[in-house]
C-alpha cells in the first residue's frame, strides 16, 4: 500500500505559512513569530482530521534577499515541491499580490506544479474584497481562510481532498511499524544537523558553520534496508537562560525540550575538539529528568589530535561529569567523514531495548526475595527493612513498585543498590529507572 500524499505550503516570507502548516497539523510543530526567515528546514506532519489523511510540509520562503541561509532555503523548498503532489501557495490576502508572490506564482507554473492558491489572514467578512486582488496570479479562485483564527479551514481541506482525488493520488494508507523516536540534543554548532544529515544520507536540514541555523524541532523519517524506522528530530541548539535574547532562540530551547519529552532515546551531540563544558551537563540534565535513555555522540572526532589518550580522557569525563546517566554508551564519530556514523544506530538500538525490557512478577520476585535475604543478614542501623514482593508496572522508563514494611525509612544507599541489582540481573544497562516504595503490613506467619 503507498503511504499518504504529500502536500507542500510554499510562499513567500511571513505570509502565515507555518501558522497555517500548525492549524492543519492540529499542534504547535512549527515556530510562528513575526520575525521574517524563521522556517529554514522542511518540517513534516501528518493531517488526520480531514476527509482524507495527508502528510504535509511546511517549507522556508522561496526566495530571499535580505536574510541569511537564502540559497539552502530554495533548496529546501524545491527538495519539497520534488516530492509533493499537490502545492498550497499561501499569500497575504491583506498586502495583496506582491511582486514576490508574482514571482512565486510564476516559479510554480513553470515547474507545473497543481496549485491550490490560499488567500491567508482573512480575519473576518471585511477582509474578503481583498481577495479579488489576487487573481491576477493566474492560479485560479483563491481559498479565503484565517489561518490564526481557523476560518475556512474546513473548505480548505474539502478542495484538498478533492485535488488528491483528481491526481489519482492512493486512497491506501501503509500501515508503519513502529519508529524509535530520536531526540537529536547539544549545544549551538556542535553537528547535529550534519549528523543527522549523514544518518539519512541525503542534505535535509540546513547545515552552516553559524551557532544557531536550526530554530525548529525537525522531524526525519529513517528507514533502513532491514526493516528498522526511525524519526529523528533535529532540535535548535539548547543555550544558557541568560544567554537566550531573541523570540525564536526562546521557542527554540522550549522545543528541544519539547523533543526530548516525546523521545524515546536521546542522542546528546558533544563537540570531540573541546572539553565537555557545563552546558553539556545541563543539557544532559533535561534527558534525566524526562526518564530517557541517553547516547552520548562525541562528533568532530576528525578534528581530535591525540586521539587515543584523548578517548580515553572522554571516557572518564563522561563517567564523572554525566555521572547521573548510568552506564552511558559513547560514541567517538565525524558526521562530516561519516566515521562510526552507523555506530549511533545501534546504540540507540541497545538503550531503547534496555527501557523496553519487562520482567514478569515471578521472576522479579525471585530476585526480590534474595535482596530480601541478604537484607535480613545484615540488617540497617536502627531497625531492619523487610522486603515483601515488588511488580514492574511500565516501561520506557521501566518502572517497578517494591513493597516493604517502611516506606519512610528506605534509605537512599539501598535505593542505590537495589536499583543497581536490577540493572545487572535483568539487562537494564543504562536505561532511565524508576523504583517507587510502598508500605505494606507484613505478612502474617503461616
Amino acid at each position: 500500500m503507498a503511504p499518504p500524499p504529500l502536500v507542500a505550503i510554499v510562499g513567500a516570507p511571513n505570509v502565515g505559512k507555518s501558522t497555517l502548516f500548525n492549524r492543519l497539523v492540529g499542534r504547535r510543530k512549527s515556530l510562528v513569530t513575526n520575525e521574517p526567515g524563521l522556517t529554514r528546514d522542511r518540517l513534516y506532519g501528518e493531517v488526520r482530521n480531514a476527509p482524507r489523511p495527508f502528510r504535509l510540509v511546511d517549507t522556508g520562503g522561496l526566495r530571499w534577499d535580505d536574510v541569511p541561509f537564502g540559497k539552502e532555503i530554495l533548496l529546501q523548498a524545491e527538495a519539497a515541491l520534488e516530492e509533493a503532489r499537490l502545492v498550497i501557495f499561501v499569500v497575504d490576502a491583506r498586502s495583496g499580490a506582491t511582486a514576490l508572490d508574482a514571482d512565486v506564482a510564476s516559479f510554480l507554473r513553470r515547474r507545473g506544479a497543481d496549485v491550490l492558491l490560499v488567500a491567508n489572514k482573512i480575519d473576518d467578512e471585511k477582509h474578503r474584497d481583498a481577495i479579488h486582488d489576487l487573481h491576477r496570479l493566474g492560479l485560479g479562485d483563491p481559498f479565503a481562510v484565517s489561518a490564526e483564527h481557523g476560518r475556512g479551514i474546513d473548505t480548505l481541506l474539502e478542495e484538498v481532498a478533492t485535488r488528491l482525488d483528481r491526481l489519482g493520488a492512493s486512497e491506501e494508507i501503509a500501515p508503519e511499524a513502529p519508529a524509535i523516536k530520536i531526540a537529536l540534543v547539544g549545544r549551538p554548532n556542535v553537528g547535529k544537523s550534519s549528523l543527522l544529515n549523514k544518518l539519512v544520507g541525503e542534505e535535509r536540514m540546513v547545515v552552516s558553520d553559524i551557532p544557531g541555523t536550526t530554530r525548529d524541532a525537525v522531524d526525519t523519517h529513517l528507514e533502513l534496508p532491514d526493516g528498522r524506522r526511525y524519526q529523528l528530530v533535529d532540535t535548535a541548539g539548547m543555550r544558557r537562560r541568560g544567554r537566550v535574547h531573541a523570540t525564536a532562540e526562546s521557542l527554540s530551547v522550549m522545543q528541544a525540550r519539547h523533543a526530548i519529552d516525546r523521545a524515546d532515546v536521546v542522542v546528546l551531540v558533544l563537540d570531540g575538539s573541546e572539553p565537555l563544558t557545563a552546558q553539556d551537563t545541563h543539557i544532559a540534565g533535561y534527558a534525566q529528568e524526562a526518564l530517557r535513555p541517553v547516547v552520548v555522540a562525541v562528533n568532530k572526532w576528525d578534528l581530535v589530535e591525540g586521539r587515543e589518550q584523548r578517548a580515553k580522557q572522554w571516557a572518564e569525563d563522561v563517567r564523572i561529569r554525566l555521572k547521573f546517566l548510568k552506564d552511558v554508551p559513547v560514541v567517538l564519530l565525524s558526521a562530516k567523514t561519516g566515521q562510526r556514523v552507523p555506530k549511533i544506530l545501534g546504540s540507540v538500538d541497545e538503550v531503547h531495548a534496555q527501557a523496553s525490557r519487562s520482567v514478569t512478577t515471578p521472576e522479579i520476585n525471585r530476585w526480590l526475595q534474595e535482596e530480601a535475604e541478604r537484607e535480613r543478614r545484615s540488617p540497617a542501623k536502627g531497625g531492619s527493612i523487610r522486603l515483601f514482593y515488588a511488580t514492574q508496572t511500565g516501561v520506557r522508563p521501566p518502572r517497578f513498585v517494591l513493597f516493604c514494611n517502611d516506606a519512610r525509612r528506605i534509605h537512599f544507599s539501598m535505593r542505590r543498590r537495589l536499583e543497581n541489582s536490577l540493572r545487572e540481573r535483568f539487562g537494564f544497562g543504562s536505561a532511565p529507572m524508576r523504583i517507587t516504595f510502598r508500605s505494606r503490613r507484613e505478612p502474617a506467619a503461616r
